[in-house]
């Protein structure tokens, strides 16, 4: 539910391991896969294809009433969690297993308000997803998938050793709270997200200049502040613990990139899916990200000014006329 980037992608990868998949999504992107196919590339890997013939009977705009799904992924944009949800309860019998994997914290509690009658389960993916031409998506950076579950689940493993045939981990998370700390260490690195899309670079080009990675620091810092204050600890999510990733993002450029080079095996073509949302003009994720910072501080009756202007700074790139920040202009802005 939600073909788009991460949904094509991780249901492509199961289709390709034998499963019946059926794809929801918007028009543009069914339109590609029947017209293209579905190719799916990315870390050094060999491109794989399923031929627009094995995909026809399985592309939908809305999910189709005869449905009884062993498991369904929820990967819509995180604005759109409430109505997907409440589509996939009118669609799908009652106790259907949805797994939410999407960005942000707070979208479990969405789609569970919106539709109680499901077993619904969080999950994070790790990694970036760009759609390089019509139907063609290309993983650029690694990571395992994380799934709250139990491994006696009998869906849950056969998933497991679905993706893992084709290459990708999934670790199953036994708590609500360790899954929890997980949401909040991805969203911790997805603070970069913004930066990235508004930098107008590759992910990894843009992860070498110095001026950018200070406001993805900056971002980083003023949660972790508030994460602290609020009592939670956020799961480590790269070879080194948040607050000592901020000193090495802050490092000058040619000492990051000799002690970052894990942090930087990312594919050159790879970007946020942000850039892709800002350049296609539709609506991003940045409120379930700066915008969760934001909403954290108020809980908390502080301030988050760094997150808050970036979200103003993404909901106006329109006025930009697509001219990306300089490493200058990114950090005065912020600034302000």
């Amino acid at each position: 539910m939600g073909a788009g980037s991460i949904g094509c992608y991780l249901g492509g990868l199961l289709a390709l391991a034998g499963w019946q998949v059926d794809f929801v999504g918007r028009t543009r992107v069914l339109q590609a896969l029947r017209e293209q196919g579905l190719a799916l590339s990315g870390l050094g890997q060999a491109s794989q294809r399923l031929p627009a013939t094995a995909l026809l009977d399985h592309l939908h705009e809305v999910p189709p009433s005869d449905l009884c799904p062993d498991l369904t992924l929820l990967c819509v944009k995180s604005g759109a969690t409430a109505e997907a949800a409440a589509v996939l309860q009118a669609s799908l019998p009652a106790g259907s297993l949805v797994l939410s994997m999407q960005n942000g914290v707070g979208n479990l509690a969405l789609a569970q308000a919106a539709a109680p009658a499901l077993d619904w389960r969080a999950g994070m993916v790790p990694f970036n997803v760009a759609e390089l031409s019509p139907g063609h998506f290309h993983r650029g950076t690694g990571g395992d998938l994380r799934v709250q579950g139990r491994s006696e689940e009998s869906a849950l493993q056969a998933l497991q050793e679905a993706w893992q045939g084709q290459g990708l981990r999934l670790q199953l998370v036994a708590t609500s709270s360790a899954m929890q700390a997980v949401q909040w260490g991805k969203l911790l690195l997805n603070l970069n997200n913004p930066v990235n899309a508004l930098s107008g670079q590759p992910l990894r080009a843009e992860l070498l200049q110095l001026g950018y990675r200070r406001c993805f620091a900056a971002l980083q810092e003023e949660a972790l502040d508030l994460l602290a204050a609020a009592g939670i600890s956020p799961a480590q999510m790269t070879p080194l613990p948040p607050r000592r990733l901020l000193q090495v993002l802050r490092l000058p450029s040619p000492l990051f990139r000799l002690v970052a080079a894990r942090m930087l095996k990312i594919d050159a073509q790879a970007r946020s899916s942000m850039a892709d949302d800002l350049s296609l003009g539709r609506l991003t994720e940045i409120d379930a990200l700066c915008g969760e910072v934001v909403r954290l501080a108020e809980k908390l009756g502080r301030n988050a000014p760094l997150n808050a202007r970036m979200v103003a700074l993404v909901k106006n790139w329109p006025k930009r006329q697509g001219r990306a920040y300089t490493q200058k202009e990114l950090w005065s802005a912020l600034q302000r």
